[in-house]
């Protein structure tokens, strides 16, 4: 059932048009920061052929295309995951999927498994640009899966917020200004963490661009992943709960 509820919803994204516009500007952008990433690496290459341990194409190209990407996506998930829950309100078929003989769980995960697979479908068609550089030239190969796992994680962490900020409320607007919100906090919580004593620690780990540039360095550390987990599987709870709550309520 979650399967199907999935297949559903990532049906229901290539049926609007804001998809397709989304995936068609989203190409071109990154295509263009691709280019002149490249051109970069052109320029500096006869400096760095004689410095030892000198960054490679993986560090120049791929790595900050992959950071650029990351951030990006943060700006176009909430306009993605905006109509989860709040088109089901606003149609009113929420109340016919909630009496439905199907799980709050399986609900949540289908919807969520569902936003996942179009934005595993992005990461797809961004990774193409960075393989295509084997065509002529050597990648650092784990940096290039550390980046692009970093980035997947990522993007499922996009998708958990964006759902349970969907089940909160009837108007697509809202819930992607109010998700924009939280993961714009949660980019930038760490930037005060200098100057709040005794807050240097936590906030760098509540921050989501400090665990995706760990990974971005080609540093793979079970530490990142299961704050990407757990940051998840609280969302993806929260969101349960929520529904869970309306279905008692009427």
């Amino acid at each position: 059932m979650i399967f199907t509820i999935a297949i559903r919803e990532l049906k229901n994204l290539f049926l609007s048009p804001l998809a397709w516009t989304i995936m068609a500007v989203l190409q071109l952008i990154l295509a263009y920061l691709f280019l002149a990433q490249l051109d970069t690496f052109v320029l500096l290459q006869p400096r760095l052929a004689g410095i030892e341990g000198a960054p490679g194409v993986t560090d120049i190209v791929v790595a900050p295309l992959l950071q650029t990407s990351g951030f990006l996506l943060l700006l176009i998930a909430p306009a993605i995951t905006m109509r989860v829950f709040s088109d089901e309100r606003r149609n009113r078929t929420l109340s016919l999927l909630l009496s439905a003989p199907v799980s709050m769980t399986d609900i949540v995960l289908g919807k969520f498994l569902g936003v996942s697979l179009f934005f595993l479908l992005l990461l797809a068609l961004l990774a193409a640009m960075p393989l295509a550089l084997y065509a002529g030239t050597t990648l650092d190969a784990g940096k290039l899966a550390a980046g692009l796992l970093g980035l997947a994680l990522l993007l499922a962490a996009f998708a958990a917020i964006g759902v349970f900020m969907s089940s909160l409320t009837e108007q697509p607007v809202v819930a992607a200004i109010s998700t924009l919100g939280i993961l714009m906090l949660l980019w930038i919580i760490d930037w005060s963490g200098d100057s709040q004593e005794g807050m240097t620690d936590l906030l760098p780990y509540l921050s989501l661009k400090t665990h995706f540039e760990s990974f971005l360095k080609g540093l793979f550390s079970t530490a990142d992943v299961a704050y990407f987990l757990l940051l998840i599987a609280a969302f993806l709870i929260l969101a349960i709960r929520r529904l869970d709550q309306q279905r008692l309520t009427g």
